[in-house]
């Protein structure tokens, strides 16, 4: 007669180290869950008496309601974050292609601490060369744009004597987003399977060809990523576009001319020292706007991460 029994789940002994760091990992992520309700209730507690606000008494308003004075500064949020990385992403996707396939080791690995550099330069400083020295030296360019394309509705207008525009703030927000997208995008070329660049050569491709069929296709959801988490930041960037562009409220698509949109950020930084009372509530309530706007998108690129993950091939 046989006795069978079931060998139930084998489970390894834990030691007081791996409790220890079970314990404080999961104690860190729900610090961070909730730091991030804290700041959401704060700043939906401080936002409601903005929303009942007169805009007669309000100084900040103007006479306007609250979604009236919100609107253009979330359009030039966007707008100038947009600029930004239309400018940035194929700058970044070439140097992030030539690191990783076209430069020898040495080379590669200067210009990716170079690259990398750039993200340590605090925002300030970039917002110091942007608006004292990168505003002059790009004015006589707006000059020959306009002459020259001055019949396109973007490049029209008056040119700007002090170089100090929306296009200017974008092109120094590019600059500041270019080390996060190179990084990730360097990151996920080098990702690709060998296997795929090692069959396209075989197959007689050129490099160029090989990175269209293997690498590009392979790298296009960790590029859309990269781009979204740069978007992320350039929304929220305060003092580089405070220094560039004056406080303004203008909805406009033209990218030299004195009269330019205002993000939030900048709004915020130059409206806070003189406000008091509800106005600081107004301008907790645009925060609280910018707030959602960031978060959403950098939930879309969450989720593009993790479709990412889901792709498998072979090494």
């Amino acid at each position: 007669m046989t006795t069978t029994t079931e060998a139930g789940p084998i489970r390894a002994k834990q030691r007081p180290g791996d409790r220890v760091f079970s314990g404080s990992a999961l104690g860190a992520g729900i610090i961070i869950l909730l730091v991030l309700a804290a700041v959401t209730i704060f700043l939906v507690a401080e936002s409601i008496p903005a929303l009942f606000a007169d805009p007669e008494e309000n100084h900040i308003l103007g006479g306007d309601n609250f979604f009236a004075y919100v609107g253009p500064l979330v359009f030039g949020t966007i707008w100038s974050a947009a600029l930004a990385l239309l400018i940035a992403t194929p700058l970044a996707i070439g140097i992030a292609l030539f690191i990783s396939h076209y430069a020898p080791r040495r080379a590669a690995a200067a210009l990716g601490y170079v690259i990398d550099l750039l993200a340590a330069v605090p925002s300030v400083v970039y917002g110091l060369w942007g608006g004292i020295t990168f505003a002059t030296l790009l004015q006589p360019f707006y000059v020959w744009l306009n002459d020259n394309l001055g019949w396109t509705y973007i490049f029209g207008g008056t040119v700007s004597v002090t170089g100090r525009t929306i296009l200017t703030a974008a092109l120094v927000l590019a600059v500041m987003i270019l080390p996060i997208m190179t990084a990730i995008c360097r990151e996920v070329f080098l990702q690709t399977p060998t296997l795929h660049e090692e069959a396209a050569l075989a197959l007689g491709a050129t490099r160029w060809e090989m990175i269209k069929m293997a690498v590009l296709p392979f790298a296009r959801s960790g590029m859309v990523s990269a781009a979204m988490l740069a978007l992320g930041r350039a929304l929220g960037e305060t003092m580089a576009v405070t220094m560039v562009l004056s406080l303004s409220g203008a909805v406009t698509f033209q990218l030299i001319t004195p009269t330019n949109p205002t993000t939030i950020p900048a709004n915020i930084a130059l409206q806070f020292p003189e406000a008091s009372g509800e106005e600081v509530n107004v301008l907790i309530a645009t925060g609280l706007i910018l707030f959602i706007v960031t978060f959403a998108v950098n939930a879309l690129a969450r989720y593009i991460v993790n479709r990412r993950a889901e792709f498998s091939g072979a090494n």
